[in-house]
């Protein structure tokens, strides 16, 4: 079946239309001042250089903080090796800890021993110096939660409440961040002390 044909009118009638949408468009444009023009220009530069202000610093961010993790996996590179090697420290510690003064002197058998596990331990602690590793050893020094870890409280030590006054293990800090926190004994208040005057110290951890 033929398609049938649209009416004249009907053409016409369109044809009308778009010829006076046209002629809108044009008034429209001519209504436009040159003041107008430049303000909507002037807009529309000031939205994109804040766009590209806005790409710079988001950019300029990035690049601060890949920088940060790259120099922070150089500054702690180590820090895996070195908790591997506490252990060995740890038992370098406890083995001239547990010799007596006396025996050391009395005996020039010990005395030899002695000398050469401080000698590896000191070769040992060289080293971790070398990476900005620090034993923290906090006899007689307060009670720092950040970097000492409360194992027991002792009475009547003589020293003010909350100060370190037994070591059982070493702590260990590499440039600013805490491999292992020492673990202390810490003096516990007197009676006539009043709350205020004691700090609570944690043992529980």
């Amino acid at each position: 079946m033929m398609e049938q044909e649209r009416p004249e009118a009907e053409e016409e009638s369109e044809i009308e239309e778009e010829t006076v949408e046209s002629a809108g468009a044009e008034v429209a444009e001519k209504d436009v001042t040159p003041e107008t023009r430049i303000a909507e220009l002037e807009a529309e530069l000031a939205a994109t250089n804040d766009r590209m202000l806005r790409l710079m610093a988001e950019t300029e961010n990035i690049r601060r903080r890949t920088e940060r993790e790259r120099e922070d996996t150089l500054r702690y590179a180590a820090s895996g090796l070195a908790k591997d090697l506490l252990n060995v420290a740890d038992n370098l510690y406890r083995a001239l800890a547990a010799v007596p003064d006396e025996l050391r002197e009395s005996d020039e058998i010990v005395k030899n021993f002695v000398v050469g596990v401080e000698m590896t331990e000191k070769e040992l602690l060289a080293g971790f110096e070398k990476h900005s590793i620090q034993q923290i050893l906090p006899l007689g020094e307060k009670f720092d939660y950040e970097k000492h870890q409360a194992m027991f409280e002792l009475e009547n030590t003589g020293q003010p409440a909350g100060t370190v006054v037994e070591l059982m293990q070493p702590g260990y800090i590499m440039h600013d961040r805490l491999l292992r926190p020492a673990m202390v004994g810490v003096a516990k208040g007197q009676p006539d002390e009043s709350p205020d005057d004691v700090e609570h110290v944690d043992t529980t951890a």
